[in-house]
């Protein structure tokens, strides 16, 4: 099988160890990983901003960027709800490529989803015995495209000890230019979480969103007191995969 890449904006300028662990997972498990290089930003700040004449162009270079790809799999939970959700409705006053749309959208998966549910019972190999971990639930994935089950399924398979914390679907604050537009609510969010991050006791907090995982390693690091290491899920699972080749 062979897929192509969505890095993502975040992992492409901020935090390209997510799209190389993506990248290392999907060949440990012998899928071919093909990257179009035209590929940009899913267009979701716009969107979100109501910029929708920017959004629509995006989109529509998306639509071009992955047309031919047989799955389009993306280390992102967000972005990937802007693809599914929200490209046919932008499109909607062309319905050729409204209907262009709802194929991309049902060929454009999340990786942990990816990883369990089209790949099936396919190993990873991964050991994660004795760490414990706990996950945020990005707003995006969870309330978007319900991915719940796929990153504890994972974690679980690789005998991690999952530990929920209190509030682990409860919004970080980031959301994207809300951050920005609303800084002091955007913090009083994040700060929310950390009792129940911190109660946890886990080693390691972990997500499929690396901008939830950005807002939460900022704001836990400007608090006192020992915090849990943050690594996309990708990341986490492919330490698990060396460890196991160790």
């Amino acid at each position: 099988m062979a897929v192509a890449l969505f890095v993502t904006c975040l992992a492409d300028q901020l935090f390209p160890e997510v799209g190389v662990a993506s990248v290392r997972l999907l060949r440990h498990v012998g899928v071919e990983v093909l990257f179009p290089e035209a590929q940009t930003c899913c267009g979701q700040p716009a969107y979100n901003a109501g910029h929708h004449a920017e959004a629509l162009a995006i989109a529509r270079h998306h639509l071009r960027v992955f047309e031919d790809a047989e799955r389009v799999v993306l280390p992102s939970g967000s972005c990937a709800s802007m693809v599914a959700l929200h490209y046919a409705e932008l499109l909607e006053a062309d319905p050729a490529l409204a209907a262009e749309a709802r194929d991309l959208a049902s060929r454009t998966v999340e990786l942990s989803t990816f990883l369990l549910e089209v790949l099936g019972d396919r190993p990873l190999g991964a050991d994660l015995a004795g760490t414990r971990v706990t996950l945020h639930d990005g707003c995006h994935g969870l309330r978007g495209l319900g991915i719940s089950e796929a990153p504890r399924r994972l974690l679980e398979r690789a005998g991690a000890e999952l530990r929920e914390a209190d509030g682990h679907d409860t919004c970080c604050g980031f959301g994207g230019l809300f951050s920005v537009k609303m800084p002091e609510v955007s913090a009083a969010m994040a700060r929310a979480k950390h009792a129940g991050i911190r109660a946890a006791g886990a080693e390691v907090l972990t997500s499929v969103d690396a901008a939830c995982l950005m807002q939460l390693r900022g704001s836990l690091g400007r608090e006192a007191g020992e915090a849990p290491r943050v690594l996309h899920l990708a990341e986490l699972l492919w330490q698990g995969v060396e460890r196991a080749r160790a």
